[in-house]
């Protein structure tokens, strides 16, 4: 790993240690349950938009969390013995890959670099249980190539992997909604210099409302 991630992001990890964040392996139990949320409920706004999970409560947390059990590894990120971010990894059946279900640290706590401490870990804990693959969901929405999250996968070597997909309409509707490329989604269809717009004009609207928020 150290032979492929820029260096900011070597310099990065070695910053949280230096600051006192601890990363490993954890079980999904009622510690971590309230830890993760206590993050969920830091900031109503999380990459310029509304964030789905704030104030969620603890049973809807549980139910998040438990899903794929038995196929599910937990890493936490702790600062002075308190949780500051999370992994949920989730593996295939013959655990040759396994992907970030879940990822998420405190934006107070940015500074510290615990999400990059996070991703070193996650890396680890494959290496330890001969897992090949690490997968971080997409690597770009629509038309939308570059963003901050796009950007720390790249910084983090994540790499885009481009996997054939094939449409098979089975009703005449489906035949239409293929010829007018409709399976492509609603975000295919809008210029990227127009969302970025309307993205920079929601980060103003939520800043606005949430004036407590910084950063998010």
């Amino acid at each position: 790993m150290t032979n492929k991630i820029d260096f900011k992001v070597r310099n990065k990890i070695r910053k949280a240690a230096k600051n006192g964040v601890v990363v490993k392996e954890m079980p999904l139990d009622e510690d971590l349950i309230r830890g993760i949320s206590a993050i969920y409920n830091e900031s109503p706004v999380r990459q310029g938009r509304r964030f789905r999970h704030y104030k969620a409560d603890l049973d809807t947390v549980r139910n998040m969390t438990s899903t794929f059990l038995d196929r599910s590894i937990f890493i936490g990120a702790f600062l002075e013995g308190s949780l500051i971010g999370f992994i949920k990894l989730v593996t295939n059946e013959d655990r040759t890959q396994a992907g970030l279900m879940h990822i998420l640290s405190m934006i107070r706590h940015r500074d510290k670099a615990p999400t990059n401490a996070l991703v070193a870990q996650a890396v680890r804990s494959c290496a330890e249980r001969g897992i090949s693959f690490l997968w971080y969901a997409n690597f770009s929405y629509g038309n939308k190539q570059r963003d901050t999250l796009a950007d720390f996968k790249r910084h983090n070597r994540f790499e885009k992997v481009e996997l054939p997909r094939y449409y098979v309409p089975l009703t005449l509707a489906g035949r239409i909604a293929l010829r007018l490329g409709l399976h492509q989604g609603v975000l295919h269809w809008v210029p990227e210099s127009v969302a970025t717009r309307y993205r920079k004009i929601r980060s103003l609207w939520y800043a606005k409302r949430f004036p407590s928020v910084e950063g998010a």
